[in-house]
């Protein structure tokens, strides 16, 4: 339309320059399709260099560089360090405020966050909130509806368009003087605690100079990228979904132990401000453990937590729902509302004529089927054929069990005129007034176990065949 317009303009117009006009007509190259002639213009050069080539240079120059027990011990250490650096300090505290810290403990976060060479604090959280906020949407930076390799990792090795991701708030951030300072001075940060203080600590500590830089490190850090990676792709893809099944996110132990904790992923989403992913004591979660020590060490305050209601509540929804969802692939018989009246008269008539046809609480059942497959035997069924059975089913001579009233349902034909309570619910039901029963989320309704209308309490015969 732009282009339109503009080839209309009238005369009179100011005069557009050339170059003016083409820059007003370029698009975002991510929004342009990849081919085999432009692909190389969709590559981010830069993260191709840092999260690829780097690491594949660190894993030759290993090759050359002896692993001392020591420079191994300070990897793994500085690995939960810097880890803990983006799980509890730019996801938990900055990203979801779910717990607040004071300020040294701010500053070991973003010193070791930045470590972890993953973007600044403000980039990294803005992001974040923009996933939370977008999830699985076009606005999400990182949706994993785009493959799982894209939300691993192929969003920051493709060019993105950044007026493509959702709008946040970080005004919060921005008033922090800790993330403004790091934002500033990011390279600086990702240079000494990336390479040179895990360098430092090994070549003055024993004199492993190279293999710090390469194992505490390169190595070290690629290592922690993927874990970290693991939370937008892994832990949209592996696992359950206890609390809502709506989006992506999923719960699964493995990819816990990957992520320092942040596996619990489809609680996170549904209570994203509260300070743990897992709720349960036995469940990995080092992040949420390490914040709750910094609580006692009176570094941290102000956990939060979702009240275990409503957590309980989201549980139970849940649950409820893929009941529902069972409870459809199973065959409850056909609806009272949906049988056709039959009178009494109409009832026997059709019994004699040879149809196996037993009135049970105002409801006619065809048992021609099962008359052969009876627990009870033949002889008992065929007893009460053309008869009203209600007294007989329900302890007269037995009292059925749950699962004989439920599959009694199942041969459902018609309702009794002068049924008692059926026939009374069957026509309010016809006539659109208020009645009152339990249905599911797709409306139907929900036969709870001892509540099926054929069971009754006190048997009592129906009014035609007293």
């Amino acid at each position: 339309m732009a282009t339109t317009t503009a080839g209309m303009a009238a005369a009179t117009e100011p005069h557009r320059s050339s170059a003016a006009t083409k820059a007003t007509k370029k698009q975002h190259i991510a929004d342009e399709p990849l081919t085999r002639h432009n692909w190389y213009k969709h590559v981010n050069w830069l993260n191709i260099t840092l999260i690829v080539g780097v690491p594949i240079y660190g894993m030759f120059a290993a090759y050359w560089t002896p692993l001392q027990w020591k420079t191994a011990v300070w990897a793994l250490a500085y690995y939960f360090m810097t880890g803990l650096g983006i799980t509890g300090g730019y996801h938990r505290l900055w990203a979801h405020s779910a717990y607040s810290a004071r300020l040294p403990l701010k500053i070991f976060l973003a010193a070791v966050g930045a470590g972890a060479v993953q973007g600044s604090i403000r980039w990294w959280s803005r992001d974040h909130r923009a996933h939370h906020r977008y999830t699985d949407t076009d606005k999400d930076p990182y949706s994993v509806r785009k493959g799982l390799l894209y939300s691993h990792f192929g969003w920051m090795l493709l060019k993105q368009n950044p007026k493509r991701i959702g709008r946040t708030d970080i005004s919060d951030l921005n008033d922090d003087p800790v993330v403004v300072w790091q934002h500033r001075n990011y390279i600086k940060c990702v240079i000494f605690m990336g390479m040179i203080f895990p360098m430092l600590v090994t070549g003055l500590g024993w004199g492993d100079w190279w293999g710090g830089f390469i194992y505490a490190g390169i190595l070290r850090i690629f290592v922690v990228q993927q874990a970290t990676f693991c939370v937008n792709s892994l832990a949209h893809w592996l696992g359950d979904q206890p609390f809502d099944d709506r989006n992506s996110p999923r719960d699964h132990v493995v990819t816990a132990f990957v992520t320092l904790g942040e596996g619990y992923h489809n609680f996170h989403h549904e209570f994203p401000s509260d300070y743990r992913n897992a709720i349960s004591w036995h469940q990995y979660d080092p992040t949420k453990w390490s914040i709750w020590i910094w609580k006692q060490l009176g570094l941290a305050y102000d956990l939060k937590q979702f009240k275990s209601n409503e957590i309980e509540k989201g549980r139970l929804q849940q649950m409820q729902k893929k009941l529902d969802q069972k409870r459809q692939t199973l065959d409850w018989g056909v609806p009272l509302e949906q049988l056709p009246i039959i009178d009494w008269d109409e009832y026997v008539a059709r019994a004699k004529d040879g149809q196996a046809l037993i009135a049970v609480a105002g409801v006619v059942h065809d048992v021609t089927s099962f008359i052969k497959e009876h627990p009870g035997g033949k002889a008992l069924i065929s007893s009460g054929i053309g008869k009203d059975s209600t007294a007989i089913f329900n302890g007269g001579v037995y009292n059925h069990s749950n699962a004989a009233h439920n599959l009694l349902s199942t041969m459902r034909v018609g309702v009794l005129r002068g049924g008692s309570e059926v026939e009374i619910w069957k026509r309010a039901q016809r006539e659109n007034k208020d009645i009152s029963f339990v249905s599911d989320s797709s409306g139907k309704k929900i036969i709870r176990a001892g509540s099926q209308v054929t069971r009754i309490a006190e048997p009592v015969a129906s009014a035609d065949a007293a």
